[in-house]
């Protein structure tokens, strides 16, 4: 009977995205004599650079570029007919500046002096992975292997995508369903609408964007009934069908407050994607012989210091279930990395006030509590907000003027500023400084006190209602 010998490695990281990737690489930074190794099923980048917000982001630019030359005309360009959009050559663009990020993901572990293996982790001990017959040893273990999109227990679910088929789609759609009302539902139908694509999005609810504030919530429903996409609330899935043409038939029932159900059936639908959620990669680790203990949905519990219910492993990332986001795994990775390997026992990621864009149409930017936590936490009396609903000066030119929406949520009695949100062009971009400031617990006093860059969007923070807090 052969004996398999095993490979031991100071940090021994399952998972080659984002959280992973940056722990293992500040690891090696931070203490070069380290042996660091990365496992990982597929290729470097993890949902981010493969199938998430690297990708999402480039179609998002064009469906936005498309929008730009609608409005054109009405800026003295012209340009004729608006030109057709080529799916084809965007994706295939896309593709390879994808594959280029995977070689820069590759290279850098290379310089960092990571050994890369390729293929399935399984847990064989507390700190043992066997890959494809080869065992290796972590003295200490990281597990960043991110999650996945489901699809809902109905008949005919297989005939629908995720937002992962979304990146494999050849062509546009003519016509496409989105089943979801969280940011990803948002951020595909807003790109397949502003593509050009008769796009309909359903939501089990009145509105989307229910975790959000809801000014925001309500001001992307006006936004996207603006610009005449299609929206159908109060509706769940009951099963897909083929038809005889090869499309794609959807039966819902949608039950609205107070009325009876009834059913809903969109037919000729060339696509339909699923974006209902996500689920942990954790059911192939073979956890229970590490000694791990799961929650209910398969998200691996971890404390603030990312430490799971096993001594020397550790989680970050969406395998945790908690602020799946790319950044919150990227900082959680090398917090974890510092106190680990330089000496830092208390650094820790602060899960508070983290900064949120959502790529809608137009886009979102979020950082802190929404209005209805604030009252939650800190009771009505003590909480006071600002509010503004304003057309962009962009808009001013166009016959379409979208609204920007602002809202500041206060704590009294200092009117510190304990949520900031934004609908509106620019609002991915502006939000990163403002989220300095909340983190920083400025006061709407300050914000009242900073000078006006203008003419702007941004300036409306600093000039709502200005002078009723000094």
């Amino acid at each position: 009977m052969s004996v398999m010998t095993k490979k031991v490695f100071n940090y021994l990281v399952i998972g080659a995205g984002s959280g992973g990737i940056a722990s293992a690489r500040r690891a090696a930074m931070l203490n070069p004599s380290l042996k660091v190794a990365v496992i990982e099923k597929g290729v470097p980048g993890g949902t981010c650079v493969n199938v998430g917000c690297v990708p999402k982001k480039v179609m998002f630019m064009a469906a936005g570029t498309n929008e730009v030359l609608h409005g054109a005309a009405e800026y003295g360009y012209n340009i004729g007919a608006v030109p057709s959009f080529d799916w084809g050559m965007i994706k295939e663009k896309r593709d390879a500046y994808i594959k280029r990020l995977n070689g820069i993901y590759f290279n850098n572990m290379s310089k960092d002096n990571i050994q890369y293996i390729q293929g399935d982790a399984r847990f064989v001990g507390e700190r043992e992975v066997e890959v494809d017959g080869e065992v290796y040893e972590g003295e200490k273990v990281l597990i960043a292997v991110g999650g996945r999109p489901y699809k809902p227990d109905i008949p005919g679910a297989e005939l629908g995508d995720t937002s992962d088929d979304f990146f494999t789609w050849e062509t546009l759609p003519k016509k496409v369903l989105v089943v979801g009302a969280g940011y990803i539902a948002v951020e595909m139908a807003g790109i397949l609408h502003h593509l050009g694509a008769d796009c309909t999005l359903v939501a089990r609810r009145g509105a989307v964007l229910r975790s959000f504030d809801e000014g925001v919530s309500r001001s992307l429903m006006n936004a996207m009934t603006a610009s005449n996409q299609n929206v159908q609330c109060y509706t769940t899935p009951v099963k897909l069908e083929k038809a005889e043409d090869g499309s794609i038939t959807f039966t819902g029932t949608c039950t609205p407050p107070g009325e009876e159900t009834r059913e809903v059936v969109i037919s000729g639908l060339e696509r339909v994607l699923f974006a209902i959620g996500r689920e942990p990669n954790t059911s192939t680790l073979n956890l229970e012989k590490a000694g791990i203990k799961l929650d209910g949905k398969g998200n691996i519990p971890v404390d603030a210091y990312q430490n799971t219910t096993t001594p020397n492993l550790y989680a970050v990332g969406d395998v945790c279930g908690k602020a799946l986001l790319t950044p919150v795994a990227i900082a959680a990775g090398r917090h974890l990395a510092h106190r680990l390997f330089n000496n830092e026992p208390e650094r820790k990621l602060c899960y508070e006030n983290i900064p949120t864009v959502v790529f809608s149409h137009p886009p979102i930017g979020t950082v802190g509590l929404t209005q209805a936590e604030a009252e939650a936490e800190h009771g009505k009396d003590n909480v006071r907000v600002y509010e503004s609903t304003f057309t962009n000066m962009y808009y001013a030119m166009l016959t379409d003027k979208p609204k920007t929406y602002m809202k500041l949520v206060c704590k009294l009695p200092e009117e510190t500023v304990v949520g900031l949100h934004v609908l509106g062009l620019g609002a991915d971009e502006m939000l990163q400084g403002f989220a300095v400031a909340v983190a920083s617990g400025a006061t709407k006093k300050a914000f009242d006190a900073t000078v006006a860059i203008h003419p702007t969007s941004a300036e409306e923070f600093v000039t709502m209602n200005w002078g009723l807090s000094i």
